[in-house]
């Protein structure tokens, strides 16, 4: 007999844990919220109650001051901390666990169990190892729900090592100058950050003021990103022969010409489309991406073999195609509110 799923609905401002009264990701404020990572196309300000990893929770009130106090003094948002592996018993009979998916800091998929039936919603995830954030895990369910960011055969992320030699060489060969990475403000910068620790760059890195706030947070839960300085309070003389990292709206700022003759990079997965990068003036393209590429998403899908996929944004025809070829049941959602990041 075949499984309706009733109890778990795509509704077009998130998914609807039904017998719960519970929303994940919504794209609006709700009473009650399950939230699987801090970047602002899923988790939102104003719901009643948020239940996230410590991470995200820590995020969520960085950036929309969730834990703020109303005029009567009061905190009006109920925060609900829940850790890796950790599960809770919601309203109507339904668990939920919280499982590392790889993404950013706190990021989780979230295993949804209910009268026998298993639902994975991924949120956004990675496969790549990542120094600021445990890596996925393959989790298997009946229905898997996931992304499609870089869903089309022609994105292939190569090896992070190989885009931080590029970005190591290019500092190398231009001792007077320095290279401006732009990178996204929560998960890209701190793991480029990271990245280029881990190449063996243990020279200072200087912020933009925006970036400083986030990364002391990721240091706050125990990533360390080496020694950092805002470019604010260097001189450009410093700076020659150092990376800068800053958000991508800043690379043709103003800001930036307090810089020594910067060499302009971004980091992102779109960096891929060479089009992209002409836009945006790049003239040192960095392929990194906090998304899984067409060939994890379909390994992905295989290792959880679950009885029916769904996508819920990104690239879903090709994906769906795919999933055609391969005899494998799939749907796209139709959800709003999600929006490619700079990733």
């Amino acid at each position: 007999m075949a499984r309706d799923f009733a109890w778990i609905r795509p509704e077009p401002h998130g998914i609807h844990v039904v017998p719960a009264d519970t929303w994940i990701d919504p794209s609006r404020a709700v009473g009650h919220a399950l939230v699987t990572h801090g970047h602002a196309d899923h988790a939102r300000g104003g719901h009643g109650e948020t239940v996230a990893t410590p991470e995200t929770l820590a995020i969520m009130e960085l950036r929309y001051r969730t834990g703020a106090e109303d005029d009567a003094g009061e905190i009006p948002h109920r925060a609900v901390p829940v850790a890796y592996g950790e599960t809770i018993r919601l309203k109507g009979g339904v668990d939920a666990t919280y499982i590392p998916a790889g993404h950013v800091l706190g990021s989780a998929q979230i295993l949804l169990e209910h009268a026998g039936e298993r639902v994975i919603v991924t949120g956004d995830y990675k496969r790549r190892p990542d120094p600021t954030c445990p890596p996925f895990v393959v989790t298997p369910c009946d229905i898997f729900i996931t992304e499609a960011t870089f869903g089309l055969p022609l994105f292939t992320h190569p090896p992070i090592a190989d885009e931080m030699a590029k970005l190591l060489g290019r500092l190398v060969a231009h001792p007077d100058r320095c290279v401006l990475v732009g990178a996204y403000a929560l998960g890209k910068a701190q793991r480029v950050i990271a990245e280029l620790r881990a190449s063996g760059h243990h020279e200072t890195i200087y912020l933009h003021g925006a970036l400083e706030k986030m990364c002391r947070l990721y240091g706050e839960f125990g990533v360390d990103l080496g020694p950092l300085k805002l470019v604010s309070e260097a001189t450009k003389d410093e700076m020659r022969g150092h990376v800068v990292v800053a958000p991508p709206s800043a690379l043709n700022d103003r800001w930036s010409r307090r810089l020594p003759d910067p060499i302009t990079a971004m980091a992102s997965g779109w960096m891929r489309v060479r089009q992209r990068a002409r836009q945006r003036n790049v003239e040192l393209p960095l392929v990194i991406s906090d998304h899984a590429d067409w060939g994890e998403l379909t390994r992905t899908v295989e290792e959880v073999n679950p009885a029916e996929t769904w996508i819920t944004h990104g690239r879903e025809e090709a994906l769906l195609r795919w999933h055609q070829l391969h005899q494998r049941k799939a749907r796209a959602l139709a959800l709003v509110g999600y929006e490619d990041e700079d990733d």
